[in-house]
Formats: C-alpha cells, structure tokens, sequence
C-alpha cells in the first residue's frame, strides 16, 4: 500500500518495528555499473520495507535529484526512505529519517529540527548504544560485525557476541550491519538481531531482486516464534 508522506513519527516507527526486517543500504560505487536506481526499484519489486540512500560522492543537486526518485518510488511502494548523513535532503524531500554517523550532526540537533523523523544512529561502543535514546535517535545500529568493504581502515569488528551486550543497555530497536553473509543469519537472529541491514549483499548480487527475496525468507525462516520472542 503507497504510504502518504509525510508520516508521523509513531506511524514511521510503528512500520519500522512491526515490519522491517531487512534494511538495504545503497552504494552505487560497489554495485557492478549498475545505478542506485536500479538497485532501489529491483530491492522494492522483492518487498522490502524500508531503503537507506547512501551516497558521499554526488554533488548536493545530485543527491536532492536521487532523492527525490528515491522518495517516489518508496512512497509507491509503501516503503520507507531513509537518507545517510544528510539530514538536510531527508528534509528537503520529506524522507522518513535520517542515519547519523558519529562524525556527523549530532543526533540532539536532528531531533529538534526534524522532531517526526526517524533517527538512526551508529553504535561502536556500549556506550554509544546506551546513550542513543538520550540523544534523541530513534534506533542505534550495532556494527562493524564483520569485515567489510564500505568501511576503509578498520581493523577491529564486533562480531555477533556485541548484539546481546549492546542491546541490554538500550531498549530502543536497533538494527546490525558490517560484513553480513546469508550464512550468518541464524546465528545474528539467534542472538536477537531482527533487522539486518547490508550493503554490498545486495549492491553486488547477479540478480539484486532475486537475492533480495533469499535475505527476506531467511530472516522469516530464522526469526523466533511468538511465544518465543522476547
């Protein structure tokens, strides 16, 4: 069902809660010459429910031109569209949130000036998985997991034992990401992650929409039943 946009943020929240499982994040550069557009309409014809637009190399009017495309078609789709960094452009194109970095706009700032938005913020650290509600986010993603090649220079990764020790200071939702294979995904569910988000998982795979479906159905196959969730 198309979403009207702008949502609020309870509705957003309640989408992201309630059904995001996989949360793909673009990267045109690790995509095979293939475009973020291509990648986004192939992610959203496998029924995705939330996107990440990810782009640090495009100029500012070609990132506001991506994302205008980007929020029609998840807006079609009934999906929701995050923008990485850049709160601005979420602003511009009434995108559902933002993901802050912990070099970018610090949190507090996004929430006052976008005060129904989605805020998603990285977690390194205990620390900074704890202290995410404080800042206004409205979920934390744990990561690097594992190695991976959106992230240069990186030498120390988390590994599936951080999802329970991160978690337990923070009762916000919170997503996982760095590295992730198909095959992990019993194991990161196991452990409690249900929304895993990737990259060049997808941006790489032969058949995106395809691939997309697999990640989907794995993360459905593995997820606890009711009366086992916490």
């Amino acid at each position: 069902m198309p979403l009207t946009a702008p949502l609020t943020l309870q509705e957003r929240l309640a989408i992201f809660r309630d059904q995001v499982t996989l949360y793909p994040v673009s990267c045109e550069r690790l995509a095979n010459g293939r475009s973020d557009l291509d990648w986004l309409l192939a992610v959203l014809s496998a029924g995705v429910r939330i996107v990440q637009l990810r782009d640090k190399v495009s100029s500012d009017r070609e990132l506001f031109a991506k994302a205008v495309a980007f929020r029609q078609h998840t807006s079609q789709a009934g999906a929701l569209l995050l923008i990485n960094n850049r709160l601005d452009i979420a602003m511009a194109v009434d995108a559902d949130g933002v993901h802050l970095g912990n070099s970018d706009l610090p949190a507090e700032e996004a929430r006052r000036l976008a005060p129904e938005m989605i805020i998603g913020v990285s977690a390194n650290s205990k620390e900074q998985a704890a202290s995410a509600a404080g800042r206004g986010a409205s979920y934390y993603n744990i990561g690097p997991l594992f190695p991976t090649a959106t992230k240069e220079g990186l030498s120390t990764f988390l590994g599936p034992e951080a999802i329970a020790d991160f978690s337990a200071t923070s009762s916000l939702p919170f997503t996982v990401m760095g590295g992730i294979k198909l095959g992990h995904v019993p194991e990161l569910v196991a452990c409690g992650a249900r929304r895993i988000a990737v990259v060049t998982a997808l941006t790489q795979a032969a058949d995106i929409a395809a691939e997309t479906r697999q990640w989907l159905a794995a993360i459905r196959c593995s997820a606890p039943t009711s009366s086992q969730k916490p």
